[in-house]
């Protein structure tokens, strides 16, 4: 199998072919008969010996109607793929672990439907699509994120056996895409040493004056914050409940490298910060992400998180 992977590597070179759209024409589309195409030609080779041994003029009719059907067959097949034209997308973010999900704008210039488009970046993971006469679609080529960073879109493979699965076309894709894995993230308790302890907060522990709900206790979670009264009512069949407060805003959250176990590894420090990251957005707190090499500076929102996350994506120890 190693041997036929690394002959399709070198006889189907193909270079990135960028963000422009792509459109397949005949030097691009590939057509061999798929494994029922080879067993339905050895069923009409068997078929015209015996109509040449008892001399049958409908065995020999039938059979010359059955392989101009498959010749047929082989045309559509391969003008299924014929002039399509493929444009790249975007590609949301993801978490470590998690599937990234490219976007590929598929556009029919032809009345006629195209059915079946088989696309796939990795073995076992594939999106099927249709696309109407003259109309356009989106299709999600999906791909496993397995380490933080730049994930970039390998080749693409796209295949088809419509009409009648006798032969597969297929073509080689490989636009310009790439995606951003965040670290997987750890969910850990903000630390002690890092939530304000003075001034009003804006969401957590450690502001003190307006009341704002209960979260469930974490290993981390000191025993002083513990709601005792509110656990209590649930008969211990919850965990227990840590009370949130409010206040009105000035203190600021520092997510610090240093507070992290130097004794772990660096991915694994990403994680918790990671972790911190989204518990603070989650709160609404104003922080800041610090890491060895770069400081970002306190905000908040959805954008500030994105930020932090992206930094801890490209981080270098």
């Amino acid at each position: 199998m190693r041997l036929i992977d690394n002959l399709q590597q070198r006889l189907f070179r193909w270079k990135t072919d960028g963000t422009a759209p792509i459109r397949l024409d005949q030097r691009r589309i590939f057509i061999l008969p798929s494994q029922g195409g080879l067993l339905y030609s050895l069923a009409l080779v068997v078929m015209l010996l015996g109509a040449i041994n008892y001399n049958l003029a409908l065995g020999h009719a039938l059979v010359f109607l059955l392989a101009g059907l498959g010749l047929t067959g082989m045309v559509h097949t391969f003008r299924n793929l014929h002039g399509l034209g493929i444009t790249a997308g975007r590609c949301t973010p993801v978490f470590v672990g998690e599937t990234a999900q490219f976007e590929l704008i598929i556009d029919n210039n032809r009345p006629t439907p195209r059915r079946d488009l088989n696309f796939a970046a990795e073995k076992g993971l594939s999106s099927v699509i249709a696309v109407n006469g003259h109309d356009q679609a989106k299709i999600l080529v999906p791909l496993p994120a397995r380490q933080r960073g730049w994930l970039t879109l390998p080749r693409i493979h796209l295949s088809t056996r419509y009409p009648l699965g006798l032969f597969t076309a297929w073509s080689y894709l490989q636009p310009a895409m790439r995606c951003l894995a965040y670290p997987q993230p750890i969910t850990t308790t903000l630390p002690e040493s890092t939530l304000p302890t003075k001034g009003n907060a804006s969401h957590g522990l450690g502001g003190q004056e307006d009341f704002a709900g209960f979260r469930e206790r974490q290993p981390a979670d000191a025993l002083r914050h513990v709601a005792w009264k509110a656990s209590a009512r649930n008969n211990g069949q919850r965990p227990l409940l840590i009370k949130l407060f409010a206040g009105g805003s000035d203190a600021e959250l520092s997510l610090d490298w240093s507070a992290t176990d130097p004794g772990q590894s660096v991915e694994t420090r990403l994680s918790i910060l990671a972790g911190w990251v989204l518990e603070a957005n989650g709160l609404n707190l104003t922080y800041g992400l610090r890491l060895p090499g770069r400081e970002i500076p306190a905000a908040n929102g959805q954008s500030h998180s994105e930020r932090c996350l992206e930094a801890l994506a490209l981080f270098s120890p």
